[in-house]
């Protein structure tokens, strides 16, 4: 799955072309490189994502395509920085 559709599917952005613009501005680093949109996330990658001066700190547990809202927060786990 595509890096930008994986942050909205996962709700860690709230819309795709937002997640788009984050990734292009160098703002999303996997497994510690900045990653394009086009990047194909899967189980195990470690992201980054930068929001200002606050930086969320993820590991993929789990990639679909569909997700409920309640289980969103189950598709990663946070890791303390």
């Amino acid at each position: 799955m595509r890096l930008d559709k994986f942050l909205k599917v996962s709700r860690i952005i709230k819309r795709r072309t937002v997640a788009n613009e984050a990734c292009d501005g160098e703002h999303v680093i996997v497994n510690g490189r900045v990653a394009k949109a086009s990047y194909d996330v899967k189980t195990g990658d470690i992201v980054e994502v930068c929001f200002g001066t606050r930086t969320l700190k993820f590991k993929v547990l789990d990639v679909r395509d569909n997700v409920a809202k309640a289980d969103a927060a189950a598709m990663y786990e946070m890791i303390q920085s």
